[in-house]
């Protein structure tokens, strides 16, 4: 079994920031976990320095790889106290060679059906003819693995992770790297700087778009997105009642303050059609999201009815858009996909923007 002191030991090995003292001895570890062989390590950065100590991170990564009985590692760097960056330097904006459009799709709250609907809508722009991955983006919360069907580790060339597929998709999320049980107990730092690894440490090749699939609220991870990657819009998903609109309107709020594009909002669980009868119910009450679509300008991309066929089909790892394009559900989401897509299609890359917190 491997111990805290393996790891140290062969850490030793690896120079620390500076370039000379060994890492353990550098002050620079903010974290140790190892559990049933795997091993999960934070390195404390200046984040200016990132992209010089990137070999670092890969360097400690490989040595702690190489020890017996460990199943896989991951090395982030991350910061507890971010300074600012200095008056004159620009934005950081570092696109991600052979993707052409990176969106997020984000909820104010959780439970809304988030992860459902970027399933579905990736298949949609992939029925639609666009070459599509998927970022698992909720760390605490990964639903995208079982949503796909996907089980098993990705692989590794010691450079980069190869994205799993199915159903025509390249997926990523840290539920392949971690068991489904197992709670995962980082702060923001970390999963920000994780969260960067599984975009830019991926081959995905050439696509067309990556969808992320974001963690609910408007925290670091939504901040950092903003400001590191370009990003070409986000979907906002929402369910009719009052409750779930107050967040969202927070998230419209939060992506145009950044000057993120809003494609539009979803609202999800719109109605219920009972199985029985035919009768429709509006659980949630009905129609909030569009008004709130109407009040900010921004575009309202279709309802999706709280249904047991999507329940079912997703809990299965076998999404509605992955069956039966002309079901009555997956016309919906395709609706939804084509609107994103002309969207896109419309646009131009942006540059990340400077936020300033005052």
């Amino acid at each position: 079994m491997v111990s805290d002191q393996d790891v140290l030991t062969a850490l030793r090995a690896v120079p620390g920031p500076d370039g000379k003292t060994p890492l353990p001895d550098s002050g620079a570890l903010s974290g140790l976990l190892v559990k049933d062989g795997k091993v999960y390590l934070s390195i404390a950065i200046d984040p200016r320095q990132s992209a010089a100590l990137e070999p670092m991170r890969a360097a400690a990564e490989a040595a702690v790889k190489k020890l017996a009985g460990v199943a896989n590692a991951l090395v982030s760097l991350t910061s507890e106290k971010q300074p600012p960056p200095p008056k004159a330097a620009p934005p950081r904006s570092i696109a991600i060679p052979g993707i052409s459009n990176i969106i997020a799709v984000s909820s104010g709250k959780g439970g809304v059906g988030k992860s459902t609907t970027s399933v579905n809508l990736a298949l949609g722009l992939a029925a639609l003819g666009w070459r599509i991955g998927i970022l698992d983006a909720d760390i605490y919360g990964p639903s995208v693995p079982r949503l796909l069907g996907l089980k098993g580790k990705p692989e590794s060339d010691g450079r980069s992770l190869k994205p799993l597929t199915a159903f025509g998709l390249k997926a990523m999320s840290i539920g392949f790297l971690v068991d489904e049980e197992e709670a995962i107990i980082w702060r923001g730092a970390m999963v920000v700087s994780a969260i960067q690894q599984l975009m830019r440490d991926v081959s995905w090749g050439e696509l067309d778009c990556l969808v992320v699939d974001m963690p609910p609220g408007t925290g670091d991870v939504q901040l950092s997105m903003a400001q590191n990657v370009p990003l070409a819009g986000a979907v906002i998903v929402s369910t009719p009642q009052d409750l779930a609109l107050i967040d969202a309107r927070r998230g419209i709020a939060m992506f145009k303050k950044v000057e993120v594009p809003v494609l539009g909002i979803v609202e999800n669980m719109s109605y219920f059609l009972c199985p029985h009868c035919g009768g429709r119910t509006e659980i949630f009450s009905h129609g909030g999201a569009r008004e709130e679509a109407a009040k900010f300008g921004v575009p309202f991309l279709g309802e999706v009815p709280l249904d047991i066929a999507i329940r079912e089909q997703s809990d299965s790892g076998h999404p509605v858009v992955a069956g039966d394009l002309e079901s009555q559900y997956a016309k919906i989401y395709l609706a939804i996909a084509g609107q994103v897509k002309a969207s896109l299609e419309k646009g131009h890359a942006r540059a990340a923007p400077k936020i300033t917190i005052e």
